[in-house]
């Protein structure tokens, strides 16, 4: 597996990883300095999305120049071969899609979890002043 696509499955990786944190009940005083940190590394992790394209267009540079594998005359070490290029094609994809959804997930998330907490911190106010 080449390095690009190592890098990008441990992007995608440490956002899952940050996004289940994040979302599981219980971890109330972890969360509140895991927000801070997230959304330090919301704009660096943002680099994600142009290396996704980048390696989309790989991809598709790749399936557009491969040499085609549909006639008789293939051997079958050939046509085995192409198979894999195409299933490894597929599974790149879905790492890509991945990366960008777990972006997208992180980063709404966490605009959600600090919008609570800012109606969390009005509610207590409005309740301290009554």
């Amino acid at each position: 597996m080449a390095l690009e696509w190592v890098v990008l499955g441990y992007a995608a990786g440490a956002e899952a990883v940050m996004l289940l944190l994040m979302t599981v009940p219980g971890l109330d005083p972890l969360r509140k300095g895991l927000i801070s940190v997230i959304r330090n590394l919301l704009k660096p992790f943002l680099s994600v999305v142009p290396f996704c394209l980048f390696l989309l267009m790989d991809i598709y540079w790749k399936y557009e120049t491969r040499p085609s594998c549909e006639s008789e005359s293939c051997s079958p070490s050939e046509h085995l071969r192409h198979q894999k290029s195409i299933i490894k094609s597929q599974r790149n994809a879905l790492l890509i899609a991945s990366a960008l959804i777990f972006y997208w997930l992180l980063y709404s998330v966490t605009g959600l979890v600090v919008k609570i907490e800012q109606l969390t911190k009005r509610i207590e106010k409005l309740k301290s002043q009554d």
